[in-house]
């Protein structure tokens, strides 16, 4: 089974299509300036990562990994074939979830080995840096926070968010503005 057939059978599942309005569906979702991309990330109300591996894929990347979407993620659930389970399993945090994909009757099924629990940790700079520039500087803007910034690089805007707002609050601004984006943005599917 490869990537792309669990991706397929990922994307139809209705599990990762909530009844929440305006959730929309990434795929290959850049963390941390591009250090990471999440193969699926679904945005409502929360940002829940999906991350693939198939019996093709190395386990290699994935520590970097782990700590990468750690920083930006309030979900993670990480579908693998059988045969990565238990490494998986093992090197993953606690309140990741973690699906295994199998083959039954040729066709793929998901199960659910853990179910994902919510990240006790966001690193609000890295959940900041999930904005483009004019966005950031936009949401500063609307609450009198932009004075000085304009000029400055996109690290320091940044900041400003991660310090000014409340966890919560930029949290929210985040998934906004991802959902908000042009239908032509990594967008697979939308809902509301």
């Amino acid at each position: 089974m490869r990537d792309i057939d669990i991706r397929r059978t990922l994307l139809a599942d209705q599990r990762l299509h909530s009844a929440e309005p305006n959730t929309r569906v990434v795929e290959e979702l850049g963390l941390c300036q591009g250090l990471a991309r999440v193969d699926l990330a679904v945005v409502n109300g929360t940002i829940h990562g999906y991350e693939i591996k198939s019996e093709k894929d190395t386990l290699d990347r994935l520590p970097r990994q782990v700590e990468l979407y750690c920083r930006v993620l309030d979900y993670v659930t990480i579908v693998t074939a059988g045969a990565h389970a238990h490494n998986v399993r093992k090197a993953v945090p606690r309140w990741w979830g973690v699906w295994v994909v199998a083959t039954e009757n040729s066709m793929l099924n998901l199960n659910v080995l853990r179910e994902a629990k919510r990240n006790p940790s966001v690193d609000p700079f890295s959940l900041a840096q999930l904005l483009w520039r004019d966005e950031a500087l936009e949401i500063l803007a609307d609450r009198g926070l932009a004075t000085g910034l304009r000029s400055k690089s996109r690290r320091e805007i940044w900041n400003r968010l991660a310090t000014k707002l409340s966890a919560d609050e930029l949290g929210h601004f985040v998934r906004e503005r991802l959902k908000s984006r042009g239908a032509n943005w990594r967008v697979v599917s939308q809902q509301g």
